[in-house]
């Protein structure tokens, strides 16, 4: 990072209770590069001040409300104030968190889907670019670097020219809704419409399904055949959506996801197939990718190893043979951002290439791909156009 300090790090949502706050703050402490020294942990003032007792912060420095946090941090001295802020808090609230805090002048690490409305996240790109500020959003699994080998592979033309794109994203927890009275029966604010947005499945887990797709591959939906369901009875969302997809350039595609596939865990995969061969990825086997061909017995690559690319081993922290997973994909993510936000404090350019992380077009993207399939799903399945962005 280059720093010679630590980042300062807040955090708007994420307390006590909150599962993917905990997950975000031990992604960002991992390397050590960045440290939590306030927040706003919940829209109950109450709640949150218990959230930094626990996280052990200056109480000075734990807010009633957001908005409070960033005018109080604004006010900071340089040398005091964060240097960017983690929402992590429901889909209706990403908007207007982010625009106070960016308005404010702060970078911002955002977690997913980027905002409620596909308008919403057109606003907000607006506001990001005019900001000039650093945006990432944690689409996680792009993190894993076996992933980054595998848009290696893509980008170097092992597979040839792409042909098709299989990727799934099955989860079986909300099964348990589906009788009243089972016991540890799954309740969520994603099947709200009203804080979740038009979609539950597709917009909670399909996203990363479509994000991850287009991450490896390079490519851009065209348009998008969907079917969307809802078998819990008495939800306004969907718990499972199929999808027929159609590239920019020719390639063909299936996308699904679900919640109500029962027995899976969190069963990401993908597989991409080339005219020169195909690779396929799974989640809970995360450490290794899969290369075949017609003409050869089928290669399993394993992460660590020195055969990799520059990129795969550069987000490794450990040697072969010892696992890395979840956390430290997450981990790639905020170190990315971290390596970004830090240049702009020390008033560096930006690398020629970039960096590597989900920024805020990926983020108009998914909103993009969660406008479509569900109206296409309304039309009755009917081929629908991404619309331009």
């Amino acid at each position: 990072m280059n720093l010679n300090r630590k980042l300062r790090m807040g955090m708007v949502g994420g307390g006590r209770g909150a599962f993917i706050g905990a997950v975000h703050r031990m992604a960002a402490r991992l390397d050590g590069e960045i440290e939590l020294v306030a927040g706003c942990f919940s829209s109950d003032a109450e709640k949150s001040r218990l959230s930094g007792e626990d996280l052990h912060l200056d109480p000075a420095r734990v807010y009633p409300t957001y908005e409070a946090m960033a005018r109080a941090e604004a006010a900071l001295p340089t040398d005091q104030r964060i240097d960017f802020v983690s929402i992590v808090t429901r889909n209706n609230t990403h908007f207007a968190v982010a625009k106070c805090f960016l308005e404010a002048g702060f970078n911002v690490i955002c977690d997913k889907p980027l905002t409620f409305t596909l308008a919403e996240g057109k606003k907000l790109r607006e506001i990001v670019r005019k900001s000039g500020r650093v945006f990432a959003l944690t689409h996680n699994y792009t993190g894993y670097p076996m992933v980054k080998e595998a848009r290696e592979w893509v980008r170097t033309g092992r597979l040839g020219k792409i042909l098709k794109v299989v990727v799934e994203y099955p989860q079986g927890y909300a099964i348990t809704a589906l009788g009243s009275k089972v016991e540890g029966a799954i309740t969520n604010w994603r099947a709200d419409p009203l804080v979740a947005g038009a979609s539950n499945c597709m917009g909670d887990i399909g996203t990363h399904a479509e994000n991850l797709a287009r991450y490896i591959t390079g490519l851009s939906i065209d348009e998008i055949c969907a079917d969307l369901t809802t078998f819990i009875p008495g939800r306004a969302l969907d718990d499972d959506g199929n999808c027929l997809v159609r590239y920019k350039g020719g390639a063909k595609g299936i996308l699904f996801a679900s919640q109500i596939s029962n027995g899976d865990e969190n069963n990401l995969n993908i597989r991409v197939y080339g005219t020169k061969g195909s690779l396929e990825w799974l989640q809970e086997h995360p450490n290794e990718l899969i290369f075949k061909a017609a003409d050869q017995p089928r290669q399993v690559y394993r992460r660590g190893n020195s055969y990799l690319s520059d990129i795969a081993k550069a987000n490794s922290r450990t040697p072969f043979g010892h696992q890395e997973a979840f956390i430290e994909a997450f981990a790639n993510v905020y170190r990315a951002a971290a390596t970004a936000i830090a240049d702009q404090v020390a008033g560096r350019k930006a690398p020629k290439g970039g960096y590597d992380f989900p920024t805020i077009d990926d983020g108009v993207e998914g909103m993009a791909f969660i406008d479509t399939v569900v109206k296409s799903a309304r039309r009755g399945a009917k081929w629908t156009k991404m619309p331009a962005l």
